[in-house]
Formats: C-alpha cells, sequence, structure tokens
C-alpha cells in the first residue's frame, strides 16, 4: 500500500533529521515506510488525561491484534476517557522506530528486534518496553512434496521475511542447532536462507523458488492454504511454549511527560487480552473487521481460522525470551553484544495487573532501577 502524502512528508523528515539511527537499522533488513495515517478517533466522555492525544503505531497484523481490537471494540479509547487516539499503521519495525524517537508517534507495538535494536542505537535513551502484547504464531511450513522431515531441510531453498528480523535470527538459529552452517549474511549455505518479503512470499512459494518459510502468522497459514504443510511450530522451541512476537513499547520523553496516559493505555491493553482470550470468535472477526477497515480487504476465513490459534494474547512481556533472542542474533553475527539494562518500565503493567488482582511479572533483570 502506498504511503499517503503526509506520511512521505514525515518519512522525508525523519530521513534528514536521523540519518545514522535509520542507516543503522535499515542495514538489519527492515524498511522504512509508514504505511497509513488514521484520523484521530473521537475521545470518549470523561475526563482527559494530562494530554490531549495520544499516537499509536501498529502493524495491521494478527499479532498486533491487541491494537486492533482494542481499538474496533473502543476498550483503549474507554481507558484514555477524553484523551483522543490518533493511529499511525506501518509495515516495517525501523519506520515505527523512527517514528517514536520523532514524537510521531508516542506508543507503538512492536516486534522483540526492531526493539532490541532500536534501544541499542539509542544508547538506551530512546525507548521502554512497558508491557506485552502476544507471543507465538510463527511456523516452518514446506513443501510436502520436497520436503517430509526436518534433516530435507538440508540443501533447500526458505525464507524468512528479512535479514536480522526476528524470524531469520530465530532460523538461523535454529539451524546453528543442527550442526549445520549458513552465512548470516548471504544466506548460503546448508541450507539457503532466502529473505522474501511477506506480500510475495506466497507467489514465491507457487513459482517453485523457495521450498517453504519461516514466517509469522497470517504468512503461514497463506501457504498452508497453497498446498504447504505446517513442519514446526516455533513455540515448540521455547520454555513454557512462549516466546515474545510483539511488545508495547513508549518513547521515554512521553513516559516522563504522561504518566498517566501510558498506565491507561497498558489497562486498555489488559482489558483487550482479557476479552480476546475470553471472546475468541468474535476477537477474530472484530480484528478481521480492523484490518478490512485498514487494508481494505479482510483476511478469508481459511487464512485467518487457521492463523489465530498458534497466537497467543498475553500481558506478560517474556523478559527472557527477549535476552534469548538477543544472544541468538549475536551468535548469527547480526549483532553485538547488546547492553538490555533497562529496556523494561513494567512499574505500570505491574501497578494495573496488581489492581485487577493478577500476579506481577518479571523484567529478568533488565528493568530500569
Amino acid at each position: 500500500m502506498p504511503a499517503t502524502r503526509p506520511a512521505l512528508r514525515r518519512a522525508l523528515a525523519l530521513t534528514a533529521a536521523l540519518p545514522l539511527l535509520i542507516g543503522a537499522l535499515a542495514s538489519c533488513g527492515y524498511g522504512s515506510e509508514a504505511e497509513k495515517d488514521d484520523d484521530v478517533a473521537p475521545a470518549a466522555k470523561g475526563k482527559k488525561l494530562s494530554a490531549d492525544t495520544v499516537r499509536l503505531g501498529y502493524f495491521p497484523n494478527l499479532t498486533h491484534a491487541t491494537a486492533l481490537v482494542g481499538e474496533q471494540e473502543g476498550i483503549l479509547q474507554k481507558e484514555l476517557g477524553g484523551t483522543a487516539i490518533k493511529s499511525t499503521t506501518f509495515n516495517a519495525g525501523p519506520s515505527e522506530i523512527e517514528a517514536l524517537n520523532a514524537g510521531s508517534i508516542d506508543i507503538g507495538f512492536i516486534g522483540p528486534s526492531p526493539a532490541i535494536n532500536g534501544f541499542t542505537k539509542s544508547k538506551g535513551k530512546n525507548l521502554r518496553i512497558v508491557a506485552g502484547s502476544a507471543s507465538g504464531g510463527v511456523k516452518l511450513v514446506v513443501n510436502p512434496a520436497k520436503i517430509k522431515t526436518l534433516d530435507d531441510l538440508k540443501g533447500k531453498k526458505i525464507a524468512t521475511p528479512q535479514l536480522g528480523n526476528t524470524q531469520d535470527v530465530a532460523f538461523l538459529n535454529w539451524i546453528a542447532e543442527q550442526g549445520w552452517k549458513t552465512d548470516a549474511q548471504s544466506g548460503k549455505g546448508d541450507v539457503s536462507v532466502v529473505r522474501s518479503d511477506n506480500k510475495i512470499t506466497p507467489d514465491a512459494y507457487k513459482s517453485g523458488s523457495i521450498d517453504g518459510a519461516w514466517v509469522p502468522e497470517p504468512t503461514a497459514a497463506r501457504l498452508v492454504s497453497l498446498g504447504a504443510k505446517e513442519l514446526l511450530d516455533e513455540s515448540t522451541l521455547w520454555p513454557d511454549k512462549k516466546f515474545v512476537i510483539t511488545n508495547v513499547i513508549v518513547n521515554q520523553k512521553f513516559l516522563k511527560d504522561h504518566p498517566d496516559v501510558v498506565e491507561a493505555v497498558v489497562r486498555g491493553t489488559v482489558k483487550t487480552n482479557a476479552w480476546i482470550n475470553a471472546n475468541s470468535d468474535a476477537a477474530k472477526k472484530s480484528a478481521n473487521t480492523k484490518l478490512k477497515a485498514l487494508t481494505g480487504k479482510e483476511l478469508p476465513a481459511e487464512i485467518i481460522d487457521g492463523a489465530w490459534p498458534s497466537i497467543q494474547f498475553l500481558d506478560d512481556p517474556l523478559a527472557s525470551t527477549l535476552q534469548a533472542q538477543a544472544d541468538h542474533a549475536v551468535k548469527a553475527g547480526l549483532l553485538k553484544e547488546p547492553d538490555l539494562a533497562g529496556i523494561y518500565d513494567l512499574r505500570p503493567l505491574n501497578k494495573v495487573l496488581k489492581a485487577e488482582g493478577k500476579p506481577e511479572v518479571p523484567d529478568a533483570g533488565l528493568g530500569v532501577k
């Protein structure tokens, strides 16, 4: 989807203002354009908080369903009262980080790799992770005529979304654990890693140019609808079958200036996740309705039905798995040893959880002191 003129003007301004950061992030294989700016949603009745408007950023993806459903059902707006929501959707992590750095958005839903990169490139000064949102939703799907077991992957071409993105790092780590060798930068080796945008991966599969893909939902479900077979769910590789796929981040200045707004958004995400988990079918429909509003088309039933069950919506940011993902990127040679101390500020989340009668969640020693 092409960016609107305001989005293009903002992208140009961001490029001029943040060349070093953008270049560093782009080198990890991420894009840099916002997809769409939404109009400011009407504020709900109630007391206005310390900011007139809070600007949210997220992807039009099922792994960001907390944001999709929270907006569609009005749960986030209800918690914000008279403070309005302005949303922007993005097609890649670094564009969202750029917007957060420039103050174009205040709070974002984002994957672990761009959050780690954004935090380390700014030397810990741009963002904090304040809550979890989703776990799982990543699968290895393959052409069953060519690959019947995991051992059959050797010598095959497997797609990941981007060089250095969350799924790319996970697949490179899995390859290394099998004792195979693949060069991280070129993707050449015992298994050929083909970096392919999720939008074109189904066509690449149909043409036979790839033999499978390690991808997030709903791309995995799209490939299954084309005849691919699920060979591995990444969640099976993690303790308790949980690993972070989406976090809630906030601009540090916004957190300092408007802690009440951040707490309201976090409270909204906690209530949204509870509603999703209690109303799975209705939540799936709600997410699809929002996707149609954002992209012009909803996901076919066979796609969303296949994708939805593998995604867990939770409040815990699963901090220990973020550290593990960073370690995997270091091991692959895609990231220098990062200092992640202070990447989390879970005080607003734990305050909300305590008020809801739920247990607090840990920050794995990576929280603000």
